[in-house]
């Protein structure tokens, strides 16, 4: 089978609105549903009987989103093709008691989340983003996109060593937004976030809050060739996952496989939650959809072991100011297409086979595609990629994006390359 879906430029400028529609994990999650919705698909409750009924479906659970589709016919042991994301990025995160402040300023207090670049959140206009549960149980999203708050940087002329010996920072004193002039006065800030939604401050139970960059994503170069936006990692993941998967699904009763997107949240702080890829929720989804077909623990294992998964997440492109920090034979470029992640200590899940599933699939797209390891001097990072493949046992290869900036408060990336990602994503769910 080849891939009968070609998407272009128009798929990074809708990427582009994806990002700063998706300020938060579960505006992410609800963009993507959102998206699914209009493609034929349908949520189904966790807390129901699933029935075995063939069509495409969708699981949210907080941040995260697990979506699929059954093609007519499907038996039992019917193996699964999924792509995996996460939909969290490394940001500043409200604290249980927000308000606070000293010496006539109003303040925020927040959490580091992540391994976020700090300096990057320094003088930017910030908004507030996240959910609130309500006395009665119900989620709400948060959506503040104007500027609310700043990180003020210290003056050179107080700091006159920081060109020369660098910028320090420390993250309980030195990371904390201001929002105003005045007395602290507890409940502020969620009172201010009731007003905001609508509702009574005192019906607001609970808060997942965090802040984001107000400005837009745009196209950057001489010739718009690069586009530079927030959260890249890794909705730039989820944004094409999901597009593959309803291209997929426009294949019909012509799939042999199972199409799937699994964006997970907390990648960024090790998987561990009931949302993150070593949570048991991917298991859980794909072997109650084996079962509502009528399956058996047996078909559960046949569907497994015929099991592969791409985690797509971004990497590093070579940074032309610092490529030595770079394995000198492999050096990713922007437009280049996707890359595929090789680590043989398994921070990375590739293999050689998984290489050939990958190279096959980008073949059928017409998509070029890179080679990416870590100079053996630096650490390297890891994805949900080696967690899928221990926790269910099935076949996954570590793919992604070429970027600089990685973990800043605003990334950098090819225009071509969301779009070339997208296209081999989905030749892989249609194989």
């Amino acid at each position: 089978m080849t891939n009968s879906v070609r998407f272009d430029r128009g798929h990074t400028d809708d990427l582009m609105s994806f990002l700063a529609a998706s300020p938060s994990p579960y505006h992410a999650v609800a963009n993507a549903a959102e998206r699914l919705e209009k493609a034929g698909f349908r949520q189904v409750a966790e807390t129901d009987a699933w029935d075995g009924r063939s069509g495409g479906a969708y699981v949210l659970r907080g941040g995260a989103i697990i979506a699929w589709y059954v093609p007519e016919g499907a038996d039992a042991a019917t193996p699964y093709r999924i792509v995996g994301a996460h939909t969290d990025s490394p940001n500043l995160r409200v604290k249980p008691i927000p308000d606070t402040g000293s010496r006539g300023w109003r303040q925020i207090a927040v959490e580091i989340y992540g391994g976020t670049l700090l300096n990057t959140w320094l003088d930017r206009d910030l908004g507030l983003s996240g959910r609130v549960t309500l006395r009665d149980g119900s989620n709400r999203l948060v959506t503040v996109d104007r500027p609310l708050l700043r990180v003020p940087q210290l003056a050179v002329h107080l700091d006159r060593s920081v060109n020369a010996e660098g910028l320090k920072l420390d993250k309980q004193r030195h990371m904390t937004p201001i929002w105003g002039l005045g007395e602290v006065a507890e409940g502020d800030l969620i009172a201010f976030v009731a007003e905001e939604i609508g509702v009574p401050a005192d019906d607001i139970k609970g808060w997942d809050l965090m802040v984001h960059s107000v400005e837009p994503p745009a196209y950057l170069g001489r010739d718009r060739e690069l586009v530079a936006g927030p959260r890249m990692d890794n909705l730039l993941s989820v944004h094409a996952g999901t597009a593959a998967l309803t291209a997929a699904a426009a294949a019909g009763d012509r799939l042999t496989s199972i199409p799937v997107l699994a964006a997970f949240d907390h990648e960024e702080n090790g998987s561990q939650s009931d949302t993150g890829a070593d949570g048991p929720l991917l298991g859980t989804v794909l072997e109650r959809s084996v079962f509502a077909r009528g399956g058996s623990y047996e078909d559960r294992a046949r569907a497994f072991a015929g099991t592969i998964c791409l985690s797509s997440d971004t990497g590093h492109a070579v940074h032309p100011n610092y490529s030595d920090r770079h394995e000198p034979g492999h050096h990713p470029m922007p437009n280049g297409g996707p890359i595929l992640k090789v680590n043989v200590n398994q921070r990375y899940a590739t293999d050689g086979s998984g290489r050939a599933v990958f190279a096959a699939a980008c073949e059928r797209a017409g998509v070029p595609w890179q080679s990416f390891v870590s100079h053996n001097a630096m650490p390297c990072g890891t994805t949900i990629g080696p967690i899928t493949a221990a926790r269910h046992g099935i076949q996954t290869i570590d793919i992604g994006v070429a970027i600089l900036s990685m973990h800043s408060a605003r990334e950098l990336c090819g225009a071509q390359d969301p779009y070339l990602l997208a296209n081999a994503l989905a030749a892989f769910l249609e194989s």
